[in-house]
This record gives C-alpha cells, structure tokens and sequence, in this order.
C-alpha cells in the first residue's frame, strides 16, 4: 500500500507524530500557510498536487478542512482521496463541536494551535510589509495596525495538542495576548480526526486494491 499526504503545513506536527516510521507513507508534502486567502489559487494548487500523484500512490490524504474553498474538492482529483472534517485546521484539531461551541462562547476569539502560536506577532508584521511596503511613509505604526487588524477581539484560546513541549509556545501565546489586550486562555485539542483521516486514507487504498 502507498499512502500519498498533501497537506497544509498547520498540520505537519500532527501528522508527523502520526506517520511516524509507517512504511505506507509514499510521498508527504506540506503546502504554505497561508493559501486560504486566495481560494483560486488554493483549489488550483491541492488539484493539481494531488493529480500529480496518480500512479504513484494507492490514496492521498488531502490535510486540508473547507477552507472556504474546497468543498467537494475531491471529486475533482485523479487519485482516490480523503479530505479531513472541518471547516478549517481549527475544526480538524478541537473537532467541529466543539469548535461551533467555542465561537458560541466567545465569537472574537483568535485560535492559537503550537503553530500559530510560533508564527507570533512577527507573521502579521511581515505580510503588513509585503502588503504595505510604505507603511512608515503613510505614518502606520505597527501597534496601530495590529489593532485593527484584532479590533473586536477579547480572547486567545491556545490549543494544547498534547504532543508536549509546549511550555515555551503558551507563553508566545500568552504574551501575544497581553500585547493587544486580549485575555488569554488554554484547552485541550485532539488528534482524533487526522487519525480517522489517515485511517479512511488506507481503507480506501485497500478497497481500490481489491478493485484490481
């Protein structure tokens, strides 16, 4: 059996704690975050990743929930493919209830997995300078930006995804949190729905195997 991964890069700590020394994993690529924002690119992109692969792998898991974009996706790829249950990396790591819940509890919540606790206030200040080279010339501080950018939140939720060596990311996440004001608080994620995913992933090979 060969077992094909395209995934989004938020997934990679997950998945590689998961894969770990699994003999069927063929191919494994992680794409940049960040892609959602352009969902054009994003459905072109996973599509043709995926197609690529037809002939060398059994199935691909596609790391990816909805993302706004990729609804029905599948349906569009050469390969037998399996996409993960949620409306995004949030949904796939605390479940869709439980993330439904949670914007019930606090709607201007900024969601901080290890992963985004680690690309910290320095990811908004670089696309603020991609996006806005002259910044300093239009008098746009970067406090002032990050204000609006978070204007209508209260919260910082990180998720634990009980892989460890977290300490160091929820005081990040923490001290992201203080700088803007935010309250911060902490739960309990899971790895649930990537386990299902990789195991649908080669349930599916094994039924296109039997097909031969």
């Amino acid at each position: 059996m060969k077992i094909g991964i395209i995934a989004c890069e938020t997934f990679e700590r997950g998945l590689e704690k998961l894969i770990k020394d699994d003999p069927d994993i063929a191919y494994k690529e992680y794409m940049e975050f960040g892609l959602h924002e352009f969902p054009q690119v994003l459905k072109r992109t996973v599509v043709d990743k995926v197609n690529s692969l037809e002939g060398k792998v059994d199935a691909v898991l596609l790391g990816y929930g909805i993302c706004n974009s990729l609804e029905g996706i599948t349906s569009q790829m050469k390969v037998p493919t399996v996409q993960l249950v949620g409306d995004d990396c949030i949904g796939v790591l605390i479940t869709p209830e439980e993330y439904e819940r949670e914007r019930k509890v606090c709607a201007g919540t900024m969601y901080h997995t290890p992963y985004f606790a680690k690309m910290n206030k320095e990811w908004f200040e670089r696309k603020m300078r991609e996006q806005m080279p002259n910044y300093e010339e239009l008098g746009i501080d970067m406090d002032w930006y990050l204000g609006k950018l978070f204007d209508g939140y209260s919260r910082v939720l990180f998720i634990d995804d009980g892989l460890g060596g977290i300490e160091p990311l929820i005081d990040m996440s923490r001290q992201f949190a203080t700088d803007l004001h935010l309250r911060h608080e902490c739960r309990c994620g899971t790895l649930r729905l990537l386990e299902e995913g990789l195991a649908r992933t080669k349930a599916l090979a094994r039924e296109g195997a039997h097909a031969l």
